[in-house]
């Protein structure tokens, strides 16, 4: 078959996009944005309700179409509840980016001193989340002939040098597992590592004075920050069919700073 443009386009299909609710200029908002403007039905799902809506009520006053739904992506029920609501809403689940993570409201945790607790909680929602995300929605995907999975690491976990890098390493094992798994059932599994983006999250992390800003200036072959909706064309990319013999692999958006072969 000869490439067409046309191969970006998501008509017909469903995409649950977790975590795209939260603070205003966010990654989450922007994979939904990008993604109902090629076509797609959005789940906007995230545990701000509120946050959901607005960018649910965002992609239909634009034309779209979209519903919000709350989650809370380390709970099981709360995950299949997710899944229902799409299939209630569109008529089955396509697309799953796992996009929701701790990550601003972690501060400096360090490993020597974490306790247990917040162990668990973070890689609950970092890790198990994208699991119980993928569960939920594969019989699905199962039922449409295929399916395209998406998650969210971190240019912050090459190498992991936190608790949140160490969660974003293990979500790349749990990538190319999904995807040796699934393959066969014609479910891709691929992951996007984004470098240091200038969403609200990411700046309460990162201030624009920080010194690792100086580090990443240095350190990037390009710019050292970008903006979320330059994360879009690579989500776009690995959830269509244009993208569809790319399963397994981490996909770097950071300006040259990691660098892979």
């Amino acid at each position: 078959m000869a490439f067409s443009i046309d191969q970006f386009r998501l008509d017909g299909k469903v995409v649950i996009i977790t975590g795209a609710g939260g603070r205003g200029n966010s990654i989450g908002r922007a994979y939904a944005l990008g993604f109902a403007g090629a076509g797609a039905s959005v789940v906007v799902a995230d545990l701000n309700e509120e946050g959901a809506k607005a960018v649910a009520d965002e992609i239909v006053a634009g034309g779209g179409k979209a519903v919000a739904v709350k989650v809370n992506v380390a709970d099981r029920d709360s995950t299949l509840a997710m899944a229902q609501a799409a299939v209630e809403a569109f008529g089955g689940i396509d697309i799953l980016v796992n996009n929701a993570a701790l990550m601003a409201e972690l501060g400096q945790l360090t490993i020597a001193d974490v306790g247990l607790e917040e162990w668990n909680r973070i890689l609950s929602v970092n890790l198990t989340g994208a699991m119980l995300c993928a569960q939920s929605v594969i019989p699905a995907m199962r039922e449409r002939g295929g399916g395209r999975i998406l998650n969210q690491t971190s240019g912050g976990a090459f190498p992991a040098t936190g608790i949140y890098g160490i969660g974003k390493l293990a979500l790349v094992g749990l990538t190319t597992t999904l995807a040796k798994q699934l393959g066969k059932e014609n479910i891709t599994c691929n992951a996007i590592a984004p470098g240091n983006v200038k969403s609200d999250a990411g700046k309460m992390l990162v201030p624009d004075d920080s010194p690792f800003i100086q580090y990443l200036q240095m350190s990037c072959a390009t710019r050292a920050r970008g903006e979320p909706d330059e994360l879009v064309g690579t989500a776009l990319l690995l959830c269509s069919e244009a993208g569809a013999w790319i399963t397994g692999q981490v996909i770097h958006i950071d300006g040259g700073w990691v660098m892979r072969p």
